[in-house]
C-alpha cells in the first residue's frame, strides 16, 4: 500500500479536504480538516507502530501537505486514496495514543464541514483493549462515545474522592541536585510520592494513584492528562528544588497565577517549566480547547479550590513541618494549569540547604510529611463534601 502527501484524482470525487491543520503537545494533539460536504468515518487502531487510522470516502485532499505537518503526538502523518471509493489519513503516534473526540461539525449554514480529531495520551494497556475491541467491519458513528468507549482508564468507585500524586521531574530530567548528598530530586520525590499516595490510600473514600511510579520521563502536559484521565478531584505535585541562596529552607505551597507572588516564585516556576526542553519536547504554548466563559468561570472556581488546599496544607505543617516565610505562593507553573483539577505544587524543602537536604532523605520525616499532607486532604475533602461536592 502505497501513501502519498497528497493526491489529485481525475474524476473529482464528492468529498474535497480544503484545509487542515494541526496542533498540540505530547500530551494531547488535534487534527482538524475542512471538507465541502459532510463525511461519514471510521476509527480504528494499529499497532507497532502506534497508528491511528481514518478511513473516509474517496477525498480530493487539495490543501498543502505542509499543513499536517506531524505535531505533538504524531510522529508521521499521510493521507491518499485506498482505491476508487475511498481515502485514509495515517497518524502515526509516538507513544500509546486514544482518540478523545472524533466529529463533524457544520460551520457557515452548511457550506462547510470541519473533521475534528482529538488524541491523547494512553497506557499501554488501554491501547491494547482499544485494539481489542474495535469492529472493522462498523462504521463508526460521528459520535465521541462510539470512538473511544470506557475512555477513564481505571474508573474509580463514585464515591471514590481521586487523588493524583505527582512525583516531580524522572528519567532524563534530575531536577535538582544535593550539595552533600548529591541525590537527585527526581529520587527524592518518587519515595516521598509513594509514601504519600500510601498514607492516602489507608483512608476511607480516598483513591490515590502515582503520576509516574518509576524512573521514566513525563512532559508536564502528560502529567495533566493523565491526572484529567483518572477523574482527580486533586492534583499535588511534589519538589525539592534548590536556590541560589542556601540559608534559605523550609516547605513552600504555590498555586497557579499569571501573576508571580514574588520574585522567587518567579524564577523557580520558570525553571520547572523548563522541564520539557531539557527532555527535548517540543513545547506549544497553544491548548486545543476553545477559551470561552464557562472555561474562564471553571477555571477561576477550580483556582479558589487550589487556594482552599494550599492554606489547608499550611495549617497542618505548622508547628510540625518547617515552612519558610510566607509558605503559600503563586506563579505560572505548567503543571498546574488544569481548568478542572484543583492543583498545588509542594516544595518539601530545598535540596541546597544542608539542614533541609537531611531531613529530604531521612524516610521516617518524608513519612511525618506524608502524614500532614493527608490531614490536610481528609479536611479538603470534608469542607468539599459539606459544599455539596
Amino acid at each position: 500500500m502505497t501513501f502519498m502527501s497528497s493526491i489529485h484524482v481525475h474524476a473529482a470525487p464528492e468529498f474535497v479536504a480544503r484545509a487542515a491543520r494541526i496542533i498540540g503537545d505530547e500530551a494531547r494533539t488535534r487534527v482538524v480538516l475542512d471538507f465541502n460536504a459532510e463525511p461519514e468515518f471510521e476509527v480504528h487502531y494499529l499497532d507497532s507502530p502506534v497508528r491511528v487510522v481514518i478511513d473516509m470516502p474517496a477525498v480530493n485532499f487539495a490543501f498543502p501537505a505542509h499543513e499536517l505537518k506531524p505535531t505533538g503526538l504524531f510522529s508521521d502523518i499521510r493521507f491518499g486514496s485506498m482505491g476508487e471509493g475511498s481515502a485514509r489519513l495515517v497518524l502515526t503516534a509516538r507513544k500509546p495514543v486514544q482518540v478523545a473526540i472524533a466529529k463533524v461539525e457544520a460551520e457557515e449554514n452548511g457550506k462547510l464541514f470541519r473533521f475534528v480529531l482529538d488524541t491523547e495520551i494512553a497506557s499501554k494497556q488501554k491501547f491494547g483493549d482499544l485494539l481489542k475491541q474495535q469492529d472493522w467491519q462498523s462504521l463508526a458513528p460521528a459520535t465521541t462515545a462510539s470512538v473511544t468507549p470506557d475512555i477513564i482508564e481505571k474508573s474509580p468507585r463514585q464515591s471514590d474522592f481521586v487523588i493524583a500524586v505527582d512525583a516531580g521531574h524522572g528519567g532524563i530530567d534530575a531536577g535538582a541536585t544535593g550539595g552533600v548528598s548529591g541525590t537527585d530530586e527526581k529520587v527524592i520525590t518518587l519515595a516521598f510520592a509513594k509514601q504519600l499516595a500510601d498514607r492516602l490510600n489507608k483512608i476511607a473514600g480516598i483513591k490515590a494513584f502515582l503520576t509516574r511510579d518509576d524512573d521514566t520521563f513525563l512532559a508536564l502536559s502528560e502529567r495533566v492528562i493523565i491526572a484529567r484521565q483518572h477523574s482527580a478531584n486533586l492534583f499535588i505535585s511534589v519538589h525539592a528544588d534548590t536556590l541560589s541562596q542556601k540559608g534559605i529552607r523550609g516547605a513552600t505551597v504555590y498555586t497557579i497565577s499569571d501573576r508571580a507572588s514574588d520574585r522567587m516564585a518567579q524564577n523557580l516556576a520558570e525553571r520547572e517549566n523548563l522541564s520539557d526542553q531539557i527532555a527535548g519536547v517540543t513545547v506549544s504554548n497553544a491548548q486545543p480547547e476553545v477559551a470561552d466563559i464557562l472555561l474562564d468561570l471553571t477555571r477561576r472556581e477550580t483556582q479558589a479550590f487550589s487556594v482552599t488546599l494550599a492554606e489547608n496544607i499550611v495549617s497542618s505543617f505548622e508547628g510540625q513541618v518547617g515552612l519558610i516565610n510566607n509558605p503559600h505562593r503563586y506563579a505560572g507553573f505548567q503543571v498546574l494549569r488544569a481548568h478542572d483539577v484543583p492543583s498545588v505544587l509542594v516544595e518539601l524543602g530545598f535540596l541546597s540547604n544542608p539542614e533541609d537536604e537531611k531531613l529530604l532523605l531521612d524516610e521516617k520525616w518524608r513519612d511525618k510529611v506524608a502524614e500532614r499532607l493527608s490531614e490536610a486532604v481528609t479536611k479538603y475533602r470534608a469542607q468539599a463534601l459539606a459544599n455539596g461536592g
